[in-house]
This record gives C-alpha cells, structure tokens and sequence, in this order.
C-alpha cells in the first residue's frame, strides 16, 4: 500500500511555484520583426516604466496584408501621427517617482527603414519623451 497522504502538499507547492514564476503577456503582437543584434548592449533596470513599440510586418490574419512596415503600440495599430498621444496619455497614467524614469522601447525589425525610426523618434520628441531604448540581442 502506497501512503498519498502528502500528495496534496506536493501539487500545491508546485502549482504555487508555476504561478509565481509565469509571466502574463500582456500585449498579443500584431507585427512580426527580428531583432538586429549588436555587441555592447545593456540591460535595462527594472526601476524604468517601459512603453513598448513594436515596428515591423503585419502577421497576415490579424490586420490587412501590407508589405509596408506597421507600428503597434499595446493592441492597436496605428499610424506614426498617434504616437505623441498615446505617450502623452501614459505619461498622465503615471506617478511622479515613475515618469522621471520612463523609458520608451522600440522594438523594431533589423529590416525596417530609418526613415520610419526617424519619424517615431520625432514623435516621441513632441511628446517630451527623450528616454529611448532600442531593443536588440546579444551577436556571438
């Protein structure tokens, strides 16, 4: 006869342990990109707010087929002109302790053009958000 009796504990335990160790996505991307790499890259500190900014190919069934590079910021597309707003509104969301942190990160396909970087960057200066992150991965 095999005692069960601590089983319970044992599942419990390690569903705690999944639960504390997954991370939530919170936004479902609608742009496919590659990041570029680079060689003296630095982590960001948790301590910053991060806004994400995603540039890259639209997936094919989410939004309509387009061969032109597409921004998403959270769940929506849209186009360079609403970016200031949006920032503006994440910059009203935030503490004061947060918004002298705040940091913009673009994530963008190494494909992208940087006429459409130049363009988000202008944005971003008019939303007075001079902070700005580019995503990329370690070369070997």
């Amino acid at each position: 006869m095999l005692n069960t009796s601590s089983m319970p504990d044992l599942i419990f335990t390690v569903l705690f342990f999944f639960m504390i160790v997954t991370h939530m996505r919170k936004v479902t991307l609608k742009v496919q990109y590659q990041v570029p790499q680079g060689k003296e890259l630095t982590r960001l500190t948790k301590k910053t707010a991060i806004s994400y900014i995603h540039i890259g190919k639209p997936f094919m069934g989410l939004v309509p087929k387009s061969s032109s590079q597409q921004i998403q910021l959270n769940d929506k597309m849209v186009s360079v002109e609403e970016i200031a707003p949006y920032i503006a509104e994440e910059r009203e969301r935030m503490s004061p302790a947060d918004l002298s942190n705040m940091t913009v990160s673009i994530k963008a396909d190494k494909q992208t053009q940087m006429g459409v970087i130049t363009d988000v960057k202008q944005q971003l200066r008019r939303a007075n958000a001079l902070r700005i992150n580019y995503s990329a991965t370690e070369s070997p």
